[in-house]
């Protein structure tokens, strides 16, 4: 008898009765609820999904400007180099000085008294 129930209650429900039975306004009314809340939820992945390729992409830019960086930082070193800017220089017909640069001092009125 309990096996009967159990079938019934199974071809019943594969049937969809409880879509027409009396209480099925309640019954629509929570599979409309559920159908939103998966929308909700598959929106919310999807949207999971776009911000963690779009923080993979920043990071890829971050490392390739980091990169980029430490190759100019590089070359600005070289560049400040006094022996680079005698070879630059060089190249216009400037030279350094062979005689060292003399100090002019400036004696203040006071200090003459």
């Amino acid at each position: 008898m309990a096996k009967s129930k159990v079938k019934t209650g199974v071809l019943d429900l594969l049937k969809g009765k409880f879509l027409v039975s009396g209480d099925s306004p309640k019954n629509w009314l929570f599979i409309i609820f559920i159908s939103f809340l998966a929308t909700v939820m598959i929106s919310s992945s999807h949207s999971a999904d776009q911000k963690v390729h779009t923080i993979a992409l920043l990071n890829e830019e971050v490392k390739e400007l980091r990169n980029e960086f430490v190759d100019m930082r590089s070359d600005v070193q070289q560049l400040k180099l006094e022996s680079s800017i005698t070879d630059k220089i060089a190249e216009i017909g400037l030279f350094p000085s062979e005689t060292p640069p003399q100090k002019i001092r400036v004696k203040s009125i006071n200090e003459e008294q």
